[in-house]
């Protein structure tokens, strides 16, 4: 699979363990996004849906980049992606909880899962052999493919 197709995929499904947590503890499942808006320039004290969506695109593709990187000279697979999640929970969340009041008010526990989620997708999605079009026509039967 593309980097690009794993990251996105990656960047969808790693909210999961926050959007759960929110749900199940009656807090704003958006929460995450508005914070994460806070990391875009000029916007610190300004959380918002929008912005945060974007700086988790750009977030997630810098860090899919990272792991691709990665996976093209040594397997990843979900073990491997999920301790690269962990260290990029370290770095992200260590940073920007110092820096950002509205990611240090995040409960830790699941941004650190949502990380964990998103290394682990991404590391065995890089691991997927590409798609590729192996179908190939006979000169001799027009419409069937040779084995």
């Amino acid at each position: 699979m593309t980097p690009a197709k794993a990251g996105a995929v990656a960047a969808v499904v790693s909210g999961i363990p926050s959007t759960a947590h929110a749900l199940f503890t009656g807090g704003d499942v958006l929460a995450a996004t508005r914070a994460a808006g806070t990391l875009l320039p000029g916007r610190r004290g300004r959380p918002g849906v929008v912005a945060g969506f974007v700086a988790h695109v750009v977030v997630s593709a810098a860090w899919t980049g990272v792991l691709a990187a990665v996976a093209r000279h040594r397997r990843l697979g979900a073990g491997g992606g999920a301790v690269a999640g962990l260290a990029i929970a370290v770095l992200d969340l260590g940073i920007a909880a110092r820096a950002y009041p509205a990611v240090r008010d995040l409960p830790r526990g699941p941004q650190i899962l949502d990380h964990l989620v998103f290394g682990a997708v991404t590391g065995a999605l890089l691991d997927r052999p590409r798609e590729t079009d192996q179908r190939t026509t006979s000169t001799t039967s027009p419409g069937f493919s040779e084995l």
